[in-house]
């Protein structure tokens, strides 16, 4: 019996390492998607987006890039799947280049992620897509690396496939719901509005299958969710995603320090907040940095270091960026980055930085635009801070 005690002791004690050895190991994520105890805050829009989930709105999410979207749409899949009557799909259309790309990603997630063993999955594969003439090829992990592609001679049958998951739901008496990532790519495929036309056209008539689109360049996103013509134009409820107040951030960033035995003053992380406009993967990354440079109580010296590490860190992939970029581009980046928000096409600025004409700030506008170097509204912003602050001293 004694032994028996001990092992039990033992066991709990390796177990409550284990989970602080993983506390640990996740004390701050950035350039992957967050869960658990690693996302923060989103409580309003969390419970939107539940409640549009739970009440068979459609949601479109836009937001400027690295301010988590996907981490929300995962953090309320997971909140979901407690329910045995809801099936959550998502899926990551961004490498879909042809509506036959998205048509066969499409059904492949579809199948996959509404069936609940390898069985199921083959079955479900062979009764749903019969007609459609697929080809179904699987990986070591069968259940997890299925994958269909559409012969060409399938291809005027293809279009079926936008109604598969509306007749699985009917046939398994459940709802989905199919949350999308990356789908500006529907607004880059030759005829694009055609090809949204026809998503739209079997899409608003599904009464059991919802869907949840969202992506990583907004000003496309706006373009197919806030224009009139366009076919997604109210397609549903649209939530602009805001960025985290510093309060939870001075919380979350304290708490995860803590759980190492470290300590960061709120002003610090205050600091760190500033500086980086509270775009999410960037909080996550300077503290990240300024953890690695703190022994037990962060310090001002360390946060000033972590900065040039973290500006280091991305230098060469602002380097990219700007690289192919003409001398014009540049100048008027460069004018962005120094307070230009407005105004940019007046004769002054013109004057000052060498931009041509005020036909060719347009056009200027419209080339960084399309490169997501420059975000173009009542204000022309650079919407990734640290690529504002780097343009200021590198250009």
């Amino acid at each position: 019996m004694v032994v028996s005690i001990l092992f039990c002791i033992f066991a709990a004690a390796n177990k409550n390492i284990r989970l602080m050895s993983n506390q640990l190991n996740n004390l701050f994520v950035y350039g992957t998607a967050t869960s658990g105890e690693c996302f923060m805050d989103r409580e309003n829009e969390t419970a939107r987006l539940k409640m549009n989930f739970s009440h068979g709105i459609n949601t479109m999410l836009i937001s400027p890039r690295r301010w988590g979207k996907t981490s929300l749409v995962k953090h309320v899949c997971e909140q979901m799947t407690d329910q045995s009557q809801v099936k959550m799909v998502q899926m990551d259309v961004f490498s879909c280049r042809t509506p036959e790309d998205f048509y066969a990603t499409f059904a492949t997630e579809i199948i996959r992620q509404t069936s609940t063993k390898t069985e199921e999955l083959i079955e479900n594969a062979r009764k749903f897509l019969s007609g459609l003439v697929p080809k179904i090829s699987f990986g070591p992990d069968p259940f997890h690396e299925v994958s269909f592609s559409l012969e060409p001679n399938s291809h005027p049958y293809t279009e079926d496939v936008l109604d598969l998951p509306e007749i699985i739901a009917k046939e398994k008496g459940i709802n989905i719901y199919i949350c999308i990532d990356e789908f500006q790519q529907i607004g880059e495929m030759t005829n694009s509005l055609a090809f949204q036309k026809k998503l739209r056209s079997y899409w608003q008539h599904h009464q059991h299958t919802h869907y949840c689109l969202y992506g990583s360049k907004r000003h496309l996103l706006m373009n197919m969710f806030c224009r009139y013509s366009y076919p997604f134009y109210h397609f549903g409820d649209t939530i602009f995603l805001q960025p985290i107040p510093t309060p939870y951030w001075i919380t979350y960033i304290q708490q995860r320090f803590q759980l190492s035995g470290k300590q960061v003053s709120e002003e610090l992380c205050t600091q760190i907040c500033d500086y980086v406009e509270n775009n999410s993967s960037y909080v996550q990354q300077l503290a990240w940095l300024l953890w690695t440079r703190t022994e037990q109580i962060a310090c001002q010296q360390a946060l000033e270091v972590a900065k040039k590490d973290l500006m280091q860190l991305n230098h060469f992939l602002f380097q990219n960026y700007v690289e192919p970029l003409s001398a014009y581009q540049i100048r008027l980046l460069r004018a962005i980055a120094h307070g230009h928000e407005t105004q940019l096409s007046s004769q002054a600025i013109i004057q000052q930085y060498n931009l041509g004409s005020s036909a060719n700030v347009d056009k200027l506008k419209k080339s960084l635009e399309d490169k997501e170097l420059i975000e173009v509204g009542k204000n022309t912003i650079i919407a990734d801070p640290l690529f504002k602050k780097w343009v200021i001293t590198n250009l």
